[in-house]
């Protein structure tokens, strides 16, 4: 049997980050050490965005659902990874997702060139609006992919929009530079958070038999 592989990225002051933004690099903080107190503690803070997070609708649309209307099935299962990588354009767009057999219920998992960058590129790449209404139209119930955004410099980011305002699920920031394309196990374990817009998880792969 296929062994699980970790498909989530490492959280640390320096990691990569949206846009490389200051307030989305997590922050540590020493509380206690064993010289003053007998005991070592810490805190972090940390961006609900940042690395490998799950968007709840409440992201884009307004009076969307939150975390506490969290779907735990919509994001584990038999998913179906398409390797966007060998393209040489950046969006991921119906023309490129039509060539797949989609079905209603599908966890769909975008790679992309993203995969393999180790700095925060500034053009990535990304699902266009396009893209993101032909997946609805299948009824597909998640879709992930390797970018900190799944979408760029789309006024009123209609990706979101569509995607979210259909109750469909988006896992942003998978590191997928292992995986290959075809159908995996996904395992997608989301922080149990109340109230928020999104959910940093860990998600771990295996390419099915």
């Amino acid at each position: 049997m296929n062994n699980w592989i970790d498909v989530t990225m490492d959280i640390f002051p320096e990691m990569m980050v949206y846009k490389n933004k200051d307030e989305k690099k997590p922050k540590y903080t020493v509380r206690a050490t064993h010289e003053a107190n007998g005991h070592f503690e810490s805190s972090i803070y940390m961006d609900l965005h940042t690395g490998t997070h799950i968007d709840m609708p409440l992201h884009m649309i307004e009076n969307g659902t939150n975390s506490d209307q969290f779907n735990l099935d919509l994001v584990n299962g038999i998913c179906t990874v398409l390797d966007f990588s060998k393209e040489e354009r950046h969006e991921v767009d119906e023309a490129f997702l039509s060539q797949f057999e989609i079905n209603k219920g599908d966890i769909i998992i975008i790679k992309t060139k993203n995969a393999y960058d180790t700095e925060f590129n500034l053009e990535y790449d990304y699902l266009d609006a396009s893209g993101a209404a032909f997946l609805q139209s299948k009824g597909i119930k998640t879709v992930g992919i390797d970018a900190l955004g799944i979408e760029r410099s789309q006024a009123g980011h209609p990706t979101h929009s569509i995607l979210l305002g259909n109750d469909i699920y988006i896992i942003e920031g998978l590191a997928l530079k292992t995986i290959e394309a075809g159908r995996h196990e996904l395992l997608c374990l989301p922080l149990k958070i109340l109230g928020v817009e999104g959910l940093p998880a860990r998600a771990l792969m295996r390419r099915m038999e």
